[in-house]
Parts: structure tokens; sequence; C-alpha cells
């Protein structure tokens, strides 16, 4: 095994799990979620709706086939967590030091690194679904 897909594996397995152990607490409603996504404007449906989108990211990220799709879905996703907590949360959320800022840095820059490291994989995905010059 090359030092390229141990590097790639590391990743996934930091951003899925990272995006994964979030899922109870959106999923369940636990109240400093709830509060969050009703900071946000969009309790229930933001917060359900986010959740699910992490879920296939992650999934997708732990498939081979899919590595730069989940990739772009989690960068996307993350996108959208720092300028929530950039505009609207704050850094800090609850007292907690910053550590869902940090978390949401932390898979942002692994997606990113993945979607480099997969970037052949992102490119025939491209091509094959949606460039104008598609074999017929």
């Amino acid at each position: 095994m090359n030092f390229s897909v141990i590097i790639s594996w590391v990743l996934r397995i930091a951003a899925a799990v990272i995006l994964l152990q979030t899922l109870y607490f959106k999923f369940t409603g636990h109240p400093e979620s709830v509060e969050l996504f009703t900071k946000l404007g969009v309790e229930p449906w933001g917060r359900i709706g986010t959740g699910v989108a992490e879920l296939i990211a992650s999934i997708l990220l732990l498939l081979p086939a899919t590595v730069s799709i989940g990739a772009f879905l989690g960068i996307g996703l993350m996108a959208g967590a720092i300028v929530s907590h950039l505009t609207v949360i704050g850094i800090e959320s609850k007292g907690d030091g910053g550590q869902l800022f940090t978390l949401a840095i932390v898979v942002l820059v692994c997606c990113v690194a993945l979607l480099v490291l997969h970037r052949q994989q992102a490119r025939r995905l491209y091509q094959k679904y949606f460039s104008r010059n598609k074999a017929i």
C-alpha cells in the first residue's frame, strides 16, 4: 500500500467519524442542536436535512468509488457550517471553546485534501456526467 492510499484513508476516516458523531445530536433533537439551528432560523428541517446530508457525505467518503463526491459534499457542508459560525452562531457555541467550529475546519481541510488526492476520480466523474464532450 503506498503512502497516498494511507493518507487518503486517514483523511476519509477522520472526516467521516467527525461527521457521523454529530448525527446523534441532530437526529435525537438534542437541546443544544435544536438551539443552534433555531438561532439559524432553520429548525427542525435544517437540522434534519443537514444530518441527512452529513450521513450521505460520510458514506460517500468511505466508499472508494465515491470519495471525490463525498469530499465535494463535505466541503459544501463545512463551508456552510463555518460561514454560519462566523456570521450567526459565533466561534464558541454554548461554552464549547470553539470545538464545533474547529471540527468543521478539520473536516473542511480533510475534504479539500481528499479532493486533491482524488482529483483524477473527480475529473472522470465530471466528464462522464457533466461534460459537453460526452461520447454518445
